[in-house]
């Protein structure tokens, strides 16, 4: 399985790509229901560039599932006819492509301006800088409550004027009700960071940062890791090699089954220069504890106590409050980037407005949505919002229709802003490395789609006609991942609009 994040995406200092609610929550977008796109006959016939890319990888016709159609003009224009479909009613599973509804509902029903609210609370007397009692670190789902930013509130909290806790730090995620969950239980791959599951405090992703630098003369490369975690210690240098810079994550030898240690036993190649290494912290829920601990003594606070979790009191008073980033700026990452937890917050997020936060009143409140403003069109099937399921289902047809709804509503510049850009960024940037004289670079906003079995891509295309067209492919077969030649050719066709197809 692939899934992309990047380190870009988390906070400024980490440079590396990885990686709503119920019927009363405001609705922002005042876009009317998405009419149905039409589909007349002569059009389902797939490019010839198509078919034959389909059949080196040999995946079948019946495992495609595209719709091709002009973005209509203005809302509630009658919709030019698909130029491209095929099977668009198919029930797919669309992969990540189905953060497109997790961000579409969470702009509409919330607005790009949202923000989740981080607070501290103090259940004690504070005087002269010493809380006698303990401190609350309360959650509200912030998808994006990263190093800096959480640096930023420790800061804060010490200009204030507090600086010595005479008791805990209490770490408050009970906005959100959610299981206990394996984080190998999607693909035995507990520390991949895609794995990484939801929290009403999640800080950081919950994942270390190992970056990796030669020093030549030294004949050996630093390690250095992000964020500081309370007593957990790491080797901080490998020996170098000679050996070719391929698959050097495994010539480390690295053994991450310690919370308290991590150790690298083996080599690390000189020819690889600096590299970073993501990967999700073996012991989840110890994570956000010892992040906070080690951050409050690292910016010069004094703690008694230690962080563990617990819930805010009613009687605890408010120290300081931290917003969030704009959901603008938190669906860009989702969407340019593939953030699987990210979406899983936000998702979780449409129903903590009106409560705790759980997975089944999440779904509720994105169909509620779906019927309101897509009601001709068939329902998805929503397991966790983020496409990181074998069962979450759509179709070409449906999310050709999502993407006519936002191209006219109250946040159409946020997503297609969101989108990555075509040989240019995020998650579809390789497209130059693989066809460096495309016409579809720079032409095309796109959200992607990876599982085993599964290819996909969704977005807005810009032909060279001058006209903009919805754009939706999605493949489901063991041979999904060799067919993603087929999906570059059918994003050309799509731009190649002048010529004859």
């Amino acid at each position: 399985m692939r899934t992309y994040f990047s380190f870009n995406s988390l906070n400024a200092g980490w440079a590396l790509g990885w990686a709503l609610a119920l019927a009363s929550v405001c609705l922002t977008a005042q876009a009317k229901p998405a009419t149905p796109l039409p589909t007349a006959p002569g059009n389902t016939a797939l490019p010839a560039s198509v078919n034959a890319a389909l059949k080196q990888a040999n995946v079948p016709l019946n495992a495609i599932s595209v719709l091709v159609a002009p973005v209509n003009a203005s809302p509630g224009e009658a919709l030019p006819p698909a130029r491209l479909h095929h099977r668009a009613n198919a029930d797919m599973n669309p992969a990540s492509v189905m953060k497109l509804i997790t961000t579409s509902a969470g702009l509409s029903m919330l607005g790009p301006d949202f923000t989740w609210r981080n607070r501290v609370f103090t259940d004690g007397l504070v005087k002269d800088g010493v809380l006698y009692g303990n401190l609350y670190l309360k959650g509200s789902g912030d998808p994006k409550l990263v190093v800096e930013r959480l640096q930023t509130l420790m800061e804060a909290v010490l200009q204030k004027g507090l600086r010595d806790i005479r008791g805990d730090i209490l770490l408050d995620g009970s906005v959100f009700d959610l299981p206990a969950r394996n984080p190998g239980s999607f693909d035995d791959e507990p520390l991949r960071p895609y794995n990484v599951a939801p929290q009403g405090l999640l800080l950081n992703f919950s994942a270390m940062l190992f970056k990796f630098t030669p020093d030549v003369a030294r004949g050996e490369a630093k390690v250095d890791s992000e964020p500081p975690l309370r007593n957990v210690q790491w080797s901080l240098s490998v020996p170098l090699s000679s050996a070719p810079c391929q698959d050097w994550r495994s010539q480390l030898k690295a053994d991450f089954t310690d919370a308290d240690h991590v150790r690298f036993a083996g080599t690390y190649p000189s020819a690889c220069g600096e590299q970073k290494w993501p990967v999700a912290y073996v012991q989840p829920h110890t994570f956000a504890s010892r992040m906070v601990q080690a951050m409050w003594l690292q910016a010069g606070g004094k703690l008694s106590g230690q962080a563990r979790s617990g819930i805010t009191p009613s009687r605890a008073n408010l120290w300081h409050e931290a917003p969030s980033l704009p959901l603008s700026d938190i669906v860009a990452d989702i969407n340019k980037f593939s953030n699987n937890v990210m979406a899983q917050q936000l998702f979780l997020s449409l129903s903590s407005q009106q409560g705790t936060g759980n997975f089944e009143a999440s779904r509720a409140s994105v169909l509620q949505w779906w019927r309101q403003h897509l009601k001709d069109q068939k329902q998805p099937v929503l397991d966790n919002g983020s496409g990181l399921s074998r069962d979450e289902r759509s179709s070409a047809q449906a999310l050709a229709a999502l993407l006519q709804l936002g191209a006219h509503s109250s946040y159409a510049q946020a997503l297609q802003n969101s989108l990555a850009i075509a040989g240019v960024d995020g998650t579809v940037s390789r497209l130059k490395d693989r066809l460096p004289h495309s016409p579809a670079i720079g032409r095309a906003r796109l959200k992607s789609g990876s599982l085993r079995d599964v290819a996909s891509l969704a977005g807005y295309v810009d032909g060279l006609s001058g006209q903009r067209y919805v754009f939706v492919v999605i493949v489901n077969h063991p041979n999904a991942n060799a067919a993603r030649p087929a999906l570059d050719k059918l994003l050309e066709w799509a731009v190649a609009d002048q010529k004859k197809s």
